[in-house]
């Protein structure tokens, strides 16, 4: 693990400090970064997107994947009893199947939290929360800071907020810097996810540069996307991210997890979405540590396809419950 050897009070290597002295330094880190190759991480996408997996590794990448989704349900008729069987469903995703993996975690707005808490104690599968107005971002602080500790008081294990990307266009990137260190203080124990609404940011650069500021800011996981906007997740904007956080590892020695949302619906998206991992971070990250699916309908398919790679033959829809 990379040991950088002179480091601030604050833990980060000094450099890194120095960038968050004030919003000038921030503003001369992040637009000093290097400049994203649009052509080549296009390019390297495509490329990567085009391998193929063997039998026996593909049952490996369905059992991986199905154990980093988020099983998420963020719909304004969302109700206690749609929380409780999505619950259900990411204990056991496939009921005819015991052996099946169970989901990572189950994503819910912060006032259905406390439900999903009840239905998974002691499973070990996560709660995570969106927050912080999602999905524009667009409130005071402390409407998002109540917010927050509306979810952790909740019980969730798992925070995922929305940057002003407003701000972030503007320019205001202390403004962006601060909120994010509040909200982590605010969500105390619980992992807290960064989410950038990449669809949003326009250029790759800015998808680098508010993956540092969010990673800068102590964000545990960023994000792509609220689900909310097109595009969402995309695998070369995954990649840029995907570099972030394995250069900030190299930078700190520290690891930072990635989660791409929205419009990933099959498993063979999945599987270049783990060979993205693997080729751009690196095989440590192939863990729902860090790398997660932001995902609704992504775990049916999930489901079918290990079906058919145990039975030999494609199951049909009607026996598995597919979103």
């Amino acid at each position: 693990m990379a040991t950088p050897t002179t480091r601030s009070a604050s833990g980060l290597p000094a450099e890194l400090a120095e960038a968050t002295r004030d919003d000038t330094a921030l503003r001369r880190f992040l637009h000093g970064l290097p400049g994203v190759d649009q052509v080549g991480v296009e390019q390297r996408a495509a490329g990567l997107a085009t391998r193929s997996i063997k039998k026996a590794s593909k049952l490996w990448a369905i059992d991986t994947a199905i154990g980093m989704v988020d099983l998420t349900t963020l719909e304004g008729a969302d109700t206690e009893g749609r929380v409780r069987s999505l619950c259900a469903k990411a204990r056991r995703p496939d009921p005819d199947r015991p052996e099946t993996p169970p989901a990572a975690a189950v994503c819910v707005y912060p006032d259905l939290a406390e439900c999903a808490v009840k239905a998974l104690d002691g499973t070990g599968i996560g709660v995570a929360s969106v927050a912080t107005v999602f999905p524009s971002g667009r409130s005071s602080r402390a409407v998002k800071l109540a917010d927050t500790e509306l979810a952790v008081r909740a019980g969730a294990s798992e925070v995922d907020m929305v940057i002003d990307r407003g701000a972030f266009l503007s320019g205001r990137y202390m403004q962006i810097f601060e909120e994010i260190q509040s909200i982590k203080e605010a969500a105390g124990s619980a992992h807290l996810k960064v989410i950038l609404e990449t669809g949003e940011l326009a250029t790759y650069d800015n998808v680098r540069r508010a993956s540092w500021l969010a990673l800068l800011a102590g964000g545990d996981f960023i994000k792509t996307s609220t689900g909310k906007v097109s595009p969402a997740a995309t695998l070369p904007v995954t990649h840029v991210m995907l570099q972030a956080v394995h250069d900030w590892y190299v930078a700190t020695g520290e690891l930072r997890g990635v989660k791409p949302a929205g419009g990933i619906r099959t498993t063979k998206d999945a599987i270049r979405y783990l060979v993205a991992v693997r080729e751009v971070a690196g095989p440590e990250w192939l863990s729902s540590r860090l790398f997660r699916f932001g995902a609704s309908s992504l775990l049916g398919d999930l489901v079918l396809q290990r079906r058919t790679q145990l039975d030999g033959h494609y199951s049909a829809p009607d026996y598995v419950a597919v979103d």
